[in-house]
């Protein structure tokens, strides 16, 4: 069972973080931080770069933390959260990722909601320093807040299809 969570943990964390470094720069395809905030731009979000930014270090950062079982609940939180704002992004194209679908981020939201429920295992951070076993309601705590605060900031984020050229982008950075 170690094994297996040990390998769940670096494939899922791995992946979240590498779409977080696709976010922020060039590296692995990525389109460096202006790419970043042009894709949330297209996909009707506000905040420009800061949006970017804070998606993709929240990406990067709760990807690694999973990857390495440290604080497992709280990085499987944080991932889930981001992970819902890539699903409900998805979501007009309908589940299949072939038509650029939600299938993809629901499944490592599904997998970070595990993983905040099973643990990191034996081979983790979590277990080296004697964090682990979790309480189940942390556990559970983090699969409930992580796609709520997706949820949230989709709501807060989000721009109304407006006229084109009518808004302004107020939490834009320069």
């Amino acid at each position: 069972m170690d094994t297996g969570l040990l390998i769940l943990r670096l494939v899922t964390g791995l992946l979240v973080a590498g779409h977080g470094v696709q976010k922020v720069s060039f590296w692995l395809g990525g389109e460096g931080l202006a790419g970043g905030s042009e894709e949330f731009r297209r996909d009707g979000f506000r905040g420009g770069r800061l949006t970017a930014l804070a998606a993709g270090t929240g990406q990067i950062g709760s990807g690694l933390f999973l990857a390495a079982g440290l604080l497992t609940p709280a990085a499987a939180m944080a991932a889930a959260g981001v992970m819902t704002v890539a699903t409900t992004v998805k979501w007009r194209h309908g589940l299949w990722a072939q038509h650029d679908g939600y299938e993809y981020p629901l499944f490592l939201v599904a997998v970070a909601g595990v993983l905040a429920l099973t643990g990191p295992g034996r081979w983790s951070v979590d277990h080296a320093l004697a964090l682990s076993p979790w309480p189940l309601w942390v556990s559970v705590a983090a699969v409930v807040v992580g796609p709520a605060s997706g949820l949230l900031t989709r709501v807060l984020l989000h721009r109304p299809a407006d006229v084109e050229g009518t808004s302004e982008d107020a939490l834009a950075l320069p």
